[in-house]
């Protein structure tokens, strides 16, 4: 019986060694393909624009073409489902965004768990938001903003394209943490006209589409929706620095299907990394509006995706939240 435990023992340890070894010499020989990275949105958006900023200089590093690859559907649940579903060889990898995070809750019967199935690789980049009035709006700081909001309920219209959108989320957060009532208006799409003429009093818009019409005194801003200012928006403070604890961003990262090796993801994570420190390629995110992150581990960017779906869960709890 001893013999016979000790030989199975033996073969198990042969075994445990061998698939090390296999998976070594996988991460060796990695990649030798062109490797695919999935949007769950529409080509041209946010989040699309930037996983393409980062696949050049990425597939320069790892010596294979970076291939973005559209998915759209069911507000990019379909994509991410499509991840979810492929092979963990680390060929195929997905933009991993802040919508994931808001679906994670609002979503009930996905046939997937973000968190579960989706292994963090890397944290690229976040865009913020600018909480912006007409300018014939009284309020000409955030405590003016949530003092005026606070005196007259259901008074202050904001443009936004929908809920789970950064927008909406950001003024739903707003609003939990203020105590304040006011309504959000759906656009399907711009919205800028609306604000510019009074027809509704403000909006919570990305940097990107609004600094234009902020330079030109077209619109107020109030604040950012970030924990420190920003280089392109240097005169406009902080939400957070009038009320502790606000921030709100929209953020790309990349993710793989669970269980693909880690040592895939290592590479796949220094590689990232490595790319999104080119001084060209912050440079471009700065022109989208968007802030480049620093370097990060894959268990980082795990704890800011689970800190985000906990944060979402509380507002989308709050405010009632359902998918249209």
């Amino acid at each position: 019986m001893k013999f016979y435990r000790r030989k199975f023992m033996h073969l198990a340890g042969g075994a445990v060694a061998l698939t090390a070894v296999s998976r070594i010499a996988q991460a060796d020989d990695y990649p030798a393909r062109p490797v695919r990275v999935v949007v769950n949105l529409p080509a041209g958006l946010a989040p699309d624009v930037m996983a393409r900023v980062v696949s050049d200089p990425l597939a320069q590093r790892l010596g294979q073409p970076v291939i973005v690859e559209n998915r759209p559907g069911a507000s990019g649940n379909i994509g991410t489902e499509y991840v979810v579903r492929s092979a963990p060889d680390g060929y195929t990898l997905m933009a991993a965004i802040s919508g994931n995070a808001v679906n994670a809750t609002l979503y009930k019967d996905l046939s997937f768990n973000f968190v579960r199935d989706i292994a963090a690789v890397a944290f690229i980049a976040y865009t913020p938001f600018v909480l912006t009035v007409t300018p014939s709006f009284p309020a000409k700081t955030i405590p003016e903003f949530i003092a005026y909001a606070r005196a007259n309920p259901g008074k202050i219209n904001l443009a936004t394209v929908g809920p789970g959108s950064g927008p909406y989320m950001s003024g739903e957060l707003f609003k939990m943490m203020t105590g304040t009532d006011m309504v959000e208006v759906q656009y399907k799409s711009n919205y800028f006209s609306d604000v510019l003429s009074g027809q509704v009093q403000g909006t919570f818009a990305a940097v990107a589409p609004s600094i234009g019409f902020i330079k030109a005194g077209k619109l107020r801003p109030l604040g950012v929706t970030t924990t420190e200012r920003l280089s392109f928006l240097p005169d406009v403070p902080t939400i957070d620095s009038f009320l502790k604890g606000y921030e709100a961003v929209a953020w790309i990262g990349f993710g793989v299907p669970k269980g693909t090796p880690p040592e895939i993801i290592a590479i796949l994570n220094r590689e990232t990394n490595a790319a999104v420190l080119d001084p060209n390629i912050k440079q471009r995110f700065t022109d989208l509006g968007a802030v480049a992150v620093p370097p990060n581990s894959p268990d980082e960017f795990a704890r800011f995706i689970a800190e985000n779906i906990d944060k979402w869960t509380r507002v989308i709890k709050f405010a009632g939240i359902k998918p249209q």
